[in-house]
């Protein structure tokens, strides 16, 4: 399901199994006020792209997805960490993490990604949302178990969503990124091909899938889409020869939201 507000931005809805109350997002590269390698809607402060369009960028965002505030943007870093989202962060020293989790309604949690692979979290209960930066280094390094163990609750009362991010297809990598993951677990060999050069291509939606369900996560829905190849909607680092914009990917409780059942949280 796509959702769009008119000029002024445009994203794709989770179509998954969470709660009302429970509202998540990930923005398409149309839409916006960028121009050149950032064109349109790129939400980066980081990527060279003029401050001043980035800042009208994502008031755009805000306004157009009718946020309930201003999103905790992180410094990422293709590693584990994860923050939580206490509504006190001060935005001009963003926190060094590549997922955010918020246990509170209002607190919107975000990543930005162009060809990595966005993954949202929610539990049944709609008590707690997390978003992730997953990479291919910080799907090997653990970030999908980090916010997993971050969210402080039975992983099958998760539920699950993969953003868009680069399609095996397009995604080649060599024999060392293999090794490392089969090297966690062997079952991560079938999400790996031999090319015609002797490298190899990799299936990140696979190596995320492969990963949640080691981690007890079930519901997971999502994947499919290619940032390299979907020029027109996507922003790709690969594509572009690394200079592009980043689309965001957020996620939060709607304010005003109730719990729809008590789950048991882990202590």
């Amino acid at each position: 399901m796509r959702g769009v507000s008119s000029t002024q931005g445009s994203w794709l809805t989770p179509e998954w199994t969470a709660p009302p109350g429970v509202r998540a997002l990930s923005t398409l590269r149309g839409g916006g006020l960028s121009a050149g390698h950032y064109a349109s809607f790129n939400l980066a402060a980081h990527v060279g792209d003029d401050p001043q369009l980035v800042r009208a960028n994502r008031a755009l965002l805000r306004a157009a997805a009718e946020l309930p505030g201003e999103p905790l943007w992180l410094e990422q870093a293709h590693g584990i960490d994860v923050v939580e989202h206490r509504g006190d962060h001060d935005a001009a020293a963003p926190a060094r993490a590549d997922a955010a989790v918020a246990f509170a309604p209002g607190r919107v949690c975000v990543v930005m990604t162009a060809d990595c692979l966005p993954v949202v979290f929610a539990d049944r209960a709609g008590t707690r949302v997390g978003v992730a930066h997953a990479g291919w280094r910080g799907l090997v390094g653990g970030v999908l178990e980090a916010t997993i163990a971050a969210l402080q609750v039975s992983p099958d009362q998760l539920v699950a969503w993969l953003g868009p991010a680069i399609g095996p297809a397009a995604f080649e990598v060599g024999a060392e990124v293999r090794a490392a993951f089969v090297a966690r677990d062997t079952e991560h060999e079938a999400a790996f091909v031999r090319n015609a050069t002797g490298r190899f291509q990799a299936d990140l939606y696979r190596l995320a899938r492969q990963a949640l369900r080691r981690a007890g996560v079930t519901r997971v829905s999502g994947g499919g889409r290619c940032t390299s190849s979907e020029a027109a909607e996507f922003f790709s680092y690969r594509r572009d020869g690394g200079r592009t914009g980043r689309m965001a990917t957020l996620a939060w409780l709607e304010p005003g939201h109730r719990e729809v059942r008590a789950d048991p949280v882990l202590t």
